[in-house]
């Protein structure tokens, strides 16, 4: 298996473009990373890489190289995927990541029951509300909201989750109460904003009479973490747009109201992303048909009564 070893270690230094990001991703250290690349080129009889003190590029023979690695591991993957198939008992490890607010309230606690299910399978779950690259990144698949904007992987729907402007009793008290988008503008409302590293500008799709429509928000405040624009909402700082499952139990308590009743947001799309390869992975399939059953109750349970 070194050699195989050897191969994964060489994609990921490709992928990632360097030697200690592709050890930190695989857990293995700098040195044994460095040392299995120097194995691959001592067996190939060429170099890989160019390497200086502050970069590392892929030769031509890398460039070359790194087509057929990805064919090998892919038919590596098959094959044994086939035979974990048969004998259903499925081990290894699944990467998977998901919104902060999806993966803590949804994805997270199915994680716990599915690994009792199938104690062999170990889940290392990344809770980010940026978008995530599985290819650069090792992910098997990955859960999100909205659309996403590449064409070439996989879509399985889950579900159409409504949402809700929302903000607190106080900040309506302070500031009135909007009727609808036009409002949010007209009046100079704080709108709280998910914001992350190429991010586009603000701008909220409220579905109005004539149809959907954006409305181009402005506020102070913004941040990377859709709990923390929750915690700033309850504070009284502003309105935000949430899934209801989010804010359900905020919505119950009268902590948060909605507010622009007459322009709701439109639902978004929640459903789970993967490459055509990492579908054929048994583990992958049954963690997917088995938090994707689960998934919709969960959501009804959790809207507000």
């Amino acid at each position: 298996m070194s050699y195989l070893d050897n191969i994964r270690t060489f994609v990921r230094v490709y992928e990632l473009g360097s030697m200690s990001a592709a050890g930190r991703d695989l857990r293995i250290s700098p040195a044994v990373t460095s040392s299995r690349i120097s194995q691959l080129e001592e067996h190939l009889g060429v170099r890989l890489f160019q390497r200086t003190t502050r970069s590392l590029t892929a030769t031509q023979q890398g460039k070359a190289f790194y087509g057929g690695a990805c064919e090998i591991l892919d038919a590596v993957d098959a094959a044994e995927a086939q035979v974990v198939d048969i004998t259903e008992n499925p081990r290894g490890s699944l990467f998977v990541a998901a919104p902060l607010g999806v993966g803590r309230r949804l994805i997270a606690p199915q994680v716990t029951a599915f690994l009792q299910h199938y104690p062999d399978v170990s889940i290392r779950l990344r809770l980010t509300d940026r978008k995530v690259d599985l290819t650069t990144e090792g992910l098997d698949l990955a859960f999100f909201l909205g659309q996403p904007e590449d064409s070439t992987l996989r879509i399985r729907k889950i579900a159409d989750v409504d949402r809700v402007l929302c903000a607190a009793p106080s900040y309506v008290a302070s500031r009135g109460m909007p009727r609808d988008g036009a409002d949010l503008i007209a009046d100079g409302h704080d709108c709280l904003n998910l914001r992350f590293p190429g991010a586009t500008e603000f701008q909220w799709r409220l579905l109005t009479p004539d149809g959907p429509r954006r409305f181009a928000v402005t506020g102070r405040f913004e941040s990377d973490d859709g709990d923390v624009l929750t915690d700033w909402a309850l504070a009284g700082n502003g309105i935000a747009l949430k899934p209801v499952f989010e804010v359900a139990e905020h919505l119950a308590a009268r902590r948060l109201v909605p507010v622009a009743v007459d322009t709701p947001p439109e639902p978004v799309q929640m459903a789970c992303l993967f490459t055509h390869r990492r579908r054929q992975d048994p583990k992958t399939r049954l963690f997917m048909d088995f938090v994707i059953d689960r998934i919709g109750a969960e959501l009804r349970a959790q809207l507000p009564r």
